[in-house]
């Protein structure tokens, strides 16, 4: 008997992924591709949006055939800071431009002076100012330097609705895209910015996430969703599955801190700090702050590894005891990596590794000056009337028993969980279009939650 199931597209940077999540939120299939990217008209290397859309094509093809599976429904979800440009027959103009690109001199000239200045501008659209990685500006360099490309453009979509459009060819926005440092959302007045409609830039109106538009797909009725950011989407297991407040710490490369209860605006500190918001599929701002976290660990530890001569890996041995905890956390004279702070290239080779006598010492200390650096950012996502009560750590380091034992010492007031939900951002972008597929409420689900101690039962 086919199962009914909810398909995902989960678009990353690096991975692709193809899912399909049972009426039990089970993850019952996946399949992942890793395409070479391509050059764009600028000679900058970028997806290669043709095979991608030929790959989804025929996974979605391919298990409708089988017949093994019913797709009840269809959702995306991709990384942000990318758009594609579309003519006025819906097709597309232009190459996925990479928002690594640098921003030529001349695009942004007296912008940001025209729109309240850079603090300003940046505090109202809660987005630092990042250059490409502005998503909204990416519009304004295409408009200055490929004019010619402009004059076609009929209407702009993000890179989730793109894929949508794709299967439905209706063109919509939502929340989570736009509310993505993209410089195109007006967090105080909750609208598009000003600046879009005096540039002549072209945007739909944002509905829900929720939103489906039925579409015929190999002789199959599939209700079809209009996509989501996948920071906001790695969200919404949480938002849906409990009660309490929370701040979710997603570890991986990049650690994001993310505070969906906050809710004063970012102040200028804060953006200097690399804090910005999110949008969550409740139309809040998810006030959030970034550490290259990832990186950070595993330069210095390859350091370590030289030095001591051990493997690669040889930290993933490393074990911790709550003794062992409280004396690091006791004597700790301060930080002993990052003494000056992070340098330029994350390593400061003036630290001298001799001073400790084993790799594990020299361990410890890395994972406490580390857990020293996300306090900093959580710090910078924690209001003055603070109601949260819970923290969840996903991702990679949640794996890390030194790391979360650390972490929880230093949040003593509230209770820490390492949560392992596989996927999580497929996950939230099928739950949000659950009871468009079965018709009822979403089914309880398992979290992966452990509970954390951290300093001798703290």
């Amino acid at each position: 008997m086919p199962r009914e199931v909810i398909a995902i597209f989960d678009v990353g940077k690096t991975n692709k992924k193809f899912l399909l999540f049972n009426s039990e939120l089970k993850l019952v299939h996946q399949e992942e591709k890793i395409f070479e990217e391509i050059l764009d008209d600028d000679g900058f290397a970028g997806d290669d949006i043709a095979k991608i859309e030929s790959w989804m094509q025929s996974c979605l093809s391919g298990i409708i055939k089988a017949g093994t599976y019913i797709v009840k429904a269809l959702n995306f979800t991709t990384y942000g800071a990318s758009l594609m440009y579309l003519d006025g027959q819906g097709k597309r103009l232009t190459p996925v431009y990479n928002y690594l690109k640098p921003m030529p001199d001349g695009v942004l000239g007296d912008f940001y002076e025209a729109w309240g200045g850079v603090e300003e501008f940046s505090r109202k659209t809660a987005s630092p100012a990042l250059g490409m990685l502005n998503s909204g500006l990416q519009v304004l360099w295409l408009k200055k330097k490929k004019p010619e490309i402009f004059s076609r453009v009929s209407l702009v979509l993000h890179f989730p609705q793109y894929f949508s459009n794709f299967f439905t060819h209706k063109m919509v926005s939502e929340y989570t895209s736009i509310g993505c440092h993209t410089a195109m959302w007006d967090f105080d007045n909750h609208r598009y910015h000003p600046w879009l409609k005096e540039e002549g830039i072209l945007l739909p109106q944002p509905v829900s996430n929720s939103t489906v538009t039925d579409v015929v797909i190999e002789g199959n009725l599939i209700k079809t969703g209009i996509g989501i950011h996948d920071s906001s989407a790695s969200l919404v297991p949480y938002l849906k599955a409990t009660k309490e407040q929370f701040i979710l710490i997603s570890t991986g490369t990049w650690c994001i801190f993310m505070n969906p209860f906050n809710k004063e605006p970012l102040t200028a500190e804060q953006l200097r700090k690399d804090s910005l918001c999110y949008m969550s599929i409740q139309q809040q701002q998810v006030k959030s702050s970034r550490l290259f976290l990832g990186h950070i660990h595993d330069v210095n530890v390859e350091r370590l590894n030289k030095h001591f001569g051990v493997v690669a890996g040889h930290y993933k041995t490393i074990k911790t005891t709550s003794e062992k905890i409280d004396r690091l956390l006791k004597n700790n004279q301060g930080r002993v990596f990052f003494r000056q702070g992070v340098p330029a290239d994350y390593v400061d080779s003036s630290v001298n590794l001799s001073h400790f006598l084993t790799f594990a010492d020299a361990y410890h200390q890395l994972m406490l000056d580390l857990v020293d650096l996300c306090m900093e950012s959580i710090s910078l996502i924690i209001p003055a009337d603070d109601q949260t009560s819970v923290v969840y750590i996903s991702g990679g380091f949640a794996r890390n028993e030194l790391f979360v034992r650390l972490l929880a010492s230093r949040i003593p007031g509230k209770e820490v969980y390492t949560s392992e939900i596989d996927n999580a951002t497929g996950l939230g972008a099928a739950m949000v279009v659950w009871e468009a597929a079965f018709g009822q409420g979403i089914p309880r689900m398992d979290l992966g939650l452990k509970e954390v101690i951290g300093r001798r039962g703290v």
